[in-house]
Formats: structure tokens, C-alpha cells, sequence
């Protein structure tokens, strides 16, 4: 029988129960206390969020796995750490198998020489364990002899034998600087591999998942230079024209880099197409481009339709060009530099708009055309092209409207609002060639009318419901790093940036495929929870979309010292992550309780709850690899394939 254990203390930046019951209140969420025996109060004990209790999982310890035994039995919580697990009266059983997996994974240490936390991010904390997102039950690795072996689910928390579909035709063992083999499922039939050296392959697959009808066959591989991992791939079909786009990654010495880490980083955009030639179907390189940073991108996922690429990362990245490019670019720089300066400049009052424009000295009236229209404006100079021309912001009373050269060769535009009061944002639609003044009355106005919301006093009403944050509150696992990340998103032909997204604050934590057919969704930390967004690559007014939340996940998740991988189930119903060594948290999604539970200290019936379990595996390996699917959690280590059974079936 499973038995209770003491937890051991860890050194986690916990915090007092009273600063995460304030946290928490700000979310609808209330504590109460219940009572019940425990190894390290002997009475009462504190529990729990009530109503949407979110998964507070730092303070769950239990979960060990005992050999022999399906169940695993939840040990008690921390002190003065507030949770509802329903007492000692509930036990939460997780169905979990092993299965040993023979020949080891082809695990490849970092070299002497990859010494930069670029390498670690990039190689050091590669995810062995492969999930073909087209078929959830398949999990795929290498092995040291270069097989791609596949596991499949056939019952409940049974595994098939271990299944090679592919032996990659390099011999691994003999090269000395070669990275991980990396896999990537571009779509239900095709499969892009990379055996570490540089070697990219393309490979037809058929319908995996079956023996009968997986068949990987070669239809494509070539040298591309130094080694690399393959970061994403997609699939895809324009103008009639079958299409494989892959994005490499790699971290290279960088000889001009002096202060920095002596590396940077580069993605390589690399497109395969079908080319028909005289009857005879092939696949060749039909476009290589190359992106370069200075910081491993969190996140780099090719749109579906292959028209564009999203990257996550700390520092940001920008395309290579070819010489003749950057002449182009270098034109196009001096062209913008010659416009700096603003073409005029605007002041406006409740009443009138007054516009000044820099004219030649040896320029008359008979020289300019001014002309008024209630929404328009026009200014001509000496038979030139409209100087300024557009519809304005709003509409003015053009027969008030008069212009004027002053002595200092300057021509003064005063425009009539046909509506007193409301500020314009912008004169003319669209046109960015102007410079708005604001007199200093207007600024002092602006200030006192924000002066309400600040105050010399860090809290001067501690009594109101929602007070404001204290930074002297803030604890540990609160802190982010200095450089904040941003969301890129690069078009595939013009190679520019189309869209930019300062995270700041908002720390990168994971990536999931919802659905295959879409681009991975990525997941960050909003305070304390975690937001999980799904690009639309063809949406571009909707381009982002918040579609789950995983409660608290963000504060738990720092106080993991150890964690190495994180997942949730592409139905969101629950999240995990694991430490490198043995421990597996699982966090499920707030369910309704079967009992009623009531707040004491506030009186509310408790309606939900979120249930959080922690699995110890029997295995002294390091995790290599972590997988979740909306059943199922695939942990692997060096010899052991371990499957843990999260959710029941429909």
C-alpha cells in the first residue's frame, strides 16, 4: 500500500498565505479553513481557494509512485500554505505504466566548446520525445543507432514494442561535433529529419501510426553547411506546386562579436518545392533565407500557408541580405534621413486649427494655392505637386479659412472647426509628415486632469477592496529578467517586419499544437496565471487570439528551481511540467465539486475546485523528453518510457 511521507523542505521563494489570498482576491478567489490532521500541525490546518480555485501547486508534495502499485497516493500539504484538495478523505488515483525502451536515446552531451547559454537553451535542453500531433497516441525518438523508433497507445495504458520506421543512412557514431537528430511532422504524411551533422532529409511517410501504411521513403536530402536543429515545418500547396517550408536552427561563432558571448544565432528559412522536369518529379531547394540574432528564439513557428514566420526571443533577429539588397536598403536609408525633418507643423485650440509650412524666400503669393473644402485641404507650390493634399481629421468651416505669408518666409494656415472642442488627433488622414505643438497651457491642463490617479502615498486607503500592488510585497520567483521579449512577425517577401509585440513583463513559458492544421499556440505568464494565445496568420485584425487560461501556472511554475520541460493537453484541461530528475506536477483545470464547501471566513458556497498531483518516477535517469496529449503524459528518460494516465476517455 502506498504510504504517507514527510515532505522534505526545499528552498522555493514561497510565499505567506496572507499575500496570496490578497492575490487571489483580486481573481474572485476566497480562503477558508477547514480542519484536519496533518504530520506537521498535529491539528488544524489552513486550506484553500474557494470558487475559482486556481492550481496553487507549490505546496503539494505527494504523489509517490510505489512499485507494483496503479495508485498514487497524495501526501500532505505545506505549512501556512492555503489549497483545497478536500482533506485526507479524497485520494486521486493516476493510472501510470513504463516501458523499457531499448536501444538508448540518442542523447548527445554539449561539447566543451558550446559553452553559452544559447547552447543550453538551444541543445542542452532539447526535447528528445517527439509527438506527431496528427495522431496523438504516437510518440516517435532516435536511438543510438540511428533508428527512429515509434510507441503507439493500443489500450487504455498499454504501449506497442518499440517500432523502427526509419534508419537514418549516416552512421552518427563517427562524427565527433554533430548535434541531437531532430524530427518534425509537417503534416499527416510528410515528415522533415535532421541527423545532426547538417544533413536535411524529406521524407513521404504515408498514414502513420499504422504498420501497414507507414512507409518512410526519401524523396529529398542535402548537405546545408554546419549542424543544426530543426525549430518547425509546415506543409503546404501554391500555384499548384507542393511545397515543404523548414526552419534551422543554429548557434555559430561569431568573429566580430568581441564583447558579447562570441556567438549569435541563425534561423534558416529553407523552402522545398516539387519541380517537374521533363516528366520526372523531383524535389529541390527552391528558396534559402537566412535570419540572425543574438539570443535563441523562445518561439519560431512558419505560417501554414507559408507566407510568413512569427519569432519569440529576447533580442531581436533580422534577415541576411545579398549585396545587392543591401545597396537598395542603404538608398532607400538616405532617402527616409533627407525627410527627417517634418514637412510642417500644427497647433490647435477649441476653436481653430493654425498650420505652419516652411516656404523658398524667393517665394510670393502668386506663387502658392490654398484651397478649403470642408473635409479637404490643398496647398500648391509654384505649379508643383500638391505639397499637402488629404481629407482632414474633421470638418472645418471653409469659408472662415484663410492663409498668410509671414515676414519670416513662412506660410500660416488657420482653419475654422466646424465643431469647438474636441481635439484632433491627426490633421490630415494618414499623413505621419507632420508635427503637432502643444503650448504649455495645454500640458498643464492635460497634467491636472491626470492627477486623480496618482498619489504621493504608496497605499493611502489600505481599507478598499482592491487595494494597488506593493512592491515590497514582491518575492523571488516575481522577478524577470532586465531584457524583455517581443513577438516578430516577418513577411516571406519582402522580408520586413510586419507586426511587432513588446511582451515585456509578460515571461514566455511554453508552446503547444492545439491543432496541427494551425500554427503551435504559444503560452505566457500574465501575473500570476498563464495565457495560452493561437496565432491566425490569416486574420491580420485578429492576428492573436487569448484562447485558454491556466490558473496561478505562472507563479508556480517560477518557483520550480528544477523544471526542465512544460506541456498542457491540447483541450486545456490540464497543464504539467517536469524537473529534470524524477518529478512530474500536474495541474488540472478547476472542476465542480460533487460535496458542498463553504467559505468561512466570507460565507460563499465554494463551487469549484483545482486538483493538483505530483508523480515520482521510478527512474534515476535524466528526463529527456515530455509530451502531453488530452489523455496522456509520455515522460522519457535515457532507457524508460514512462506513461502516465491523466484523463479518462470520452
Amino acid at each position: 500500500m502506498p504510504r504517507r511521507r514527510r515532505a522534505p523542505a526545499r528552498p522555493f521563494p514561497w510565499c505567506s498565505a496572507t499575500v496570496l489570498a490578497r492575490r487571489l482576491r483580486g481573481r474572485g478567489v476566497a480562503a477558508s479553513s477547514q480542519s484536519f490532521p496533518g504530520p506537521r500541525h498535529g491539528g488544524r490546518r489552513p486550506l484553500l481557494p474557494a470558487g475559482q480555485a486556481p492550481a496553487l501547486g507549490p505546496q503539494v508534495r505527494g504523489l509517490q509512485a510505489v512499485p507494483g502499485a496503479a495508485g498514487l497516493l497524495p501526501a500532505g500539504p505545506r505549512r501556512g500554505l492555503t489549497w483545497l484538495r478536500g482533506g485526507a478523505r479524497s485520494l486521486t488515483v493516476v493510472r501510470s505504466l513504463s516501458y523499457t525502451c531499448l536501444p538508448s536515446v540518442a542523447e548527445v552531451k554539449l561539447r566543451d566548446d558550446q559553452y553559452t547559454l544559447d547552447h543550453m537553451r538551444a541543445f542542452g535542453m532539447y526535447n528528445y520525445l517527439h509527438l506527431d500531433s496528427w495522431y496523438q497516441d504516437n510518440v516517435y525518438y532516435v536511438d543510438q543507432c540511428g533508428r527512429v523508433m515509434n510507441l503507439s497507445v493500443t489500450l487504455d495504458t498499454a504501449l506497442q514494442k518499440p517500432r523502427e520506421v526509419f534508419r537514418l543512412p549516416t552512421d552518427l557514431t563517427a562524427y565527433d561535433n554533430r548535434l541531437c537528430a531532430s524530427i518534425h511532422f509537417s503534416s499527416s504524411t510528410w515528415v522533415t529529419l535532421s541527423d545532426g551533422t547538417g544533413r536535411l532529409y524529406l521524407i513521404k511517410s504515408g498514414k502513420r501510426g499504422s504498420s501497414a501504411s507507414e512507409k518512410w521513403e526519401i524523396v529529398f536530402n542535402e548537405e546545408l553547411g554546419n549542424p543544426f536543429v530543426i525549430a518547425h515545418s509546415v506543409s503546404f500547396v501554391k500555384s499548384d506546386m507542393h511545397s515543404v517550408a523548414v526552419l534551422l536552427l543554429r548557434v555559430e561563432k561569431d568573429e566580430l562579436d568581441t564583447k558579447g558571448s562570441g556567438f549569435h544565432i541563425t534561423l534558416e528559412w529553407v523552402t522545398i518545392a516539387e519541380i517537374s522536369k521533363e516528366g520526372d518529379h523531383r524535389y529541390e531547394i527552391f528558396k534559402r533565407r537566412v535570419l540572425q540574432g543574438k539570443s535563441v528564439p523562445h518561439y519560431a513557428a512558419i505560417e501554414p500557408s507559408g507566407n510568413g514566420l512569427m519569432i519569440v526571443s529576447y533580442k531581436p533577429f533580422r534577415f541576411m541580405q545579398d549585396e545587392d539588397d543591401k545597396l537598395e536598403e542603404n538608398d532607400d536609408a538616405e532617402a527616409t534621413n533627407e525627410k527627417k525633418d517634418p514637412l510642417y507643423y500644427w497647433q490647435q485650440t477649441e476653436d481653430d486649427v493654425t498650420i505652419t509650412i516652411h516656404i523658398p524666400e524667393d517665394m510670393t503669393k502668386d506663387d502658392i494655392k490654398v484651397r478649403f473644402s470642408p473635409d479637404n485641404i490643398c496647398v500648391i507650390l509654384k505649379d508643383q505637386p500638391p505639397l499637402m493634399e488629404g481629407k482632414l481629421y474633421s470638418s472645418v468651416d471653409h469659408e472662415s479659412c484663410t492663409w498668410i505669408i509671414r515676414e519670416n518666409k513662412s506660410l500660416e494656415i488657420s482653419l475654422i472647426k466646424k465643431n469647438e472642442g474636441p481635439r484632433w488627433p491627426e490633421l490630415i488622414v494618414g499623413d505621419t509628415r507632420g508635427e503637432f505643438i502643444m503650448d504649455s497651457s495645454q500640458c498643464s491642463a492635460i497634467t491636472e486632469s491626470l492627477m486623480h490617479l496618482t498619489s504621493e502615498v504608496m497605499n493611502p486607503n489600505p481599507e478598499k477592496e482592491n487595494p494597488p500592488c506593493n512592491a515590497q510585497e514582491l518575492e523571488e520567483c516575481d522577478a524577470f529578467l532586465e531584457d524583455s521579449a517581443s513577438l516578430c512577425r516577418f513577411d516571406g517577401d519582402t522580408l520586413k517586419v510586419t507586426h511587432v509585440i513588446n511582451l515585456g513583463s509578460n515571461q514566455y513559458l511554453f508552446s503547444v499544437v492545439v491543432d496541427p492544421r494551425e500554427m503551435p499556440c504559444f503560452c505566457l505568464r500574465h501575473d500570476v496565471d498563464a495565457l495560452l494565445w493561437q496565432p491566425h496568420s490569416d486574420q491580420p485584425e485578429n492576428m492573436w487570439e487569448h484562447i485558454a487560461t491556466f490558473n496561478a501556472l505562472g507563479y508556480v511554475q517560477a518557483s520550480k528551481q528544477d523544471k526542465k520541460f512544460m506541456a498542457c493537453a491540447p483541450d486545456y484541461s490540464y497543464a504539467a511540467l517536469c524537473e529534470c530528475l524524477r518529478r512530474v506536477f500536474i495541474y488540472r483545470q478547476p472542476t465542480p465539486l460533487s460535496t458542498v464547501l463553504y467559505n468561512r471566513k466570507e460565507g460563499r458556497q465554494v463551487g469549484q475546485v483545482a486538483k493538483q498531483l505530483v508523480a515520482t518516477l521510478e527512474a534515476n535517469d535524466p528526463i529527456l523528453g515530455f509530451q502531453a496529449t488530452s489523455e496522456r503524459l509520455f515522460v522519457l528518460t535515457t532507457k524508460t518510457l514512462f506513461l502516465i494516465k491523466v484523463n479518462s476517455g470520452n
